[in-house]
This record gives C-alpha cells, sequence and structure tokens, in this order.
C-alpha cells in the first residue's frame, strides 16, 4: 500500500496517462510557472520582512532630527 490506498503503480498509471493528456511541454510550462508563482511569492515575504525590520529605525531617526530642529 502507497499513500491513501494508491499503490506506485496505479501512480505511475495516472501520471503517464495524464502526460499523454497535457504532453511533456504543456506539464513543463505549468511547472516552470508554478515554480515562478512561488519564487515571487517567498521574495515579497522576505521583502515584508526586510521593511518591518527597518520602519522602527525609520521613525527613530525622524524623531532624532525632529528633536535637532
Amino acid at each position: 500500500m502507497g499513500l491513501g490506498g494508491i499503490s506506485i503503480w496505479q501512480l505511475l498509471i495516472v501520471l503517464v496517462i495524464v502526460a499523454l493528456i497535457f504532453g511533456t511541454k504543456k506539464l513543463r510550462g505549468i511547472g516552470g510557472d508554478l515554480g515562478g508563482a512561488v519564487k515571487g511569492f517567498k521574495n515579497a515575504l522576505n521583502d515584508d520582512s526586510k521593511d518591518g525590520e527597518s520602519a522602527p529605525e525609520a521613525e527613530s531617526q525622524d524623531a532624532q532630527k525632529e528633536d535637532t530642529k
């Protein structure tokens, strides 16, 4: 028994049928698009965390500039 009652042979047969229906080029394109979307999502998360860390520093610098005026 494999994953949830599906054996490895059944899974391979399903994958072959999907490859025959969609073609390898289309599946490769879908995989590339999905990978690009995941990469963009990770970059957006990293940008947000960097912005969140630098925001308190920017506020403290603005406060120091106002004190010197």
